[in-house]
């Protein structure tokens, strides 16, 4: 938990760098950023033989879980730039280590659209997600809280297998000057 404190706070930190005339949506682009690097890091980081790992039979494998990320990404920026969901069912058609990290880093690419997009002037541009009508910058918000969420789930996998995840890396949290 402390962690992700520590990558939520490191995100925020960077968004005063890119505030310009929309501080909204440069705050929430800025997260996703920071939480983009930190699941395509992981993605890269764990080795194959363990891509296929669950630590009980009732949870995902860690491919699935990359794969569910990727998934849900398209899901929630389709949305966001009005465009039809591709669907693509990664979590249930891509196994290898090789074709999970391309859909997270190809997920990520057509998310990186949607951000890109939003100005603060259109972030409160309804769209219809889930049955309900969301403001865009809502529909992102909530992406970036489902992608921190399934990094925690990635951090408990890596940390099982004696990895150390991306956050928790050295130099990861800027040494603080004295």
């Amino acid at each position: 938990m402390r962690t992700i404190l520590y990558v939520l706070l490191f995100c925020s930190v960077m968004s005063s760098a890119l505030a310009e005339d929309n501080p909204l949506t440069s705050h929430n682009r800025s997260l996703y950023v920071g939480v983009k690097h930190l699941l395509v890091r992981s993605a890269e980081k764990m080795p194959e033989e363990h891509y296929a790992f669950k630590p009980v039979d009732s949870v995902r494998t860690y491919g699935q879980i990359i794969g569910h990320i990727a998934d849900t990404q398209y899901i929630f920026c389709a949305a966001v730039l009005g465009e039809k969901n591709p669907a693509l069912k990664i979590e249930k058609t891509k196994t290898t280590k090789a074709d999970l990290v391309a859909a997270i880093k190809d997920s990520c690419a057509y998310c990186d659209k949607a951000y890109n997009s939003l100005t603060d002037k259109t972030a409160t541009e309804l769209v219809t997600i889930f049955a309900g009508d969301t403001p865009k910058l809502g529909v992102l918000s909530i992406n970036n809280i489902h992608n921190i969420e399934h990094y925690g789930n990635l951090i408990t996998y890596m940390r099982m297998k004696d990895i150390v995840p991306p956050s928790s890396e050295p130099g990861f949290i800027p040494e603080k000057k004295k």
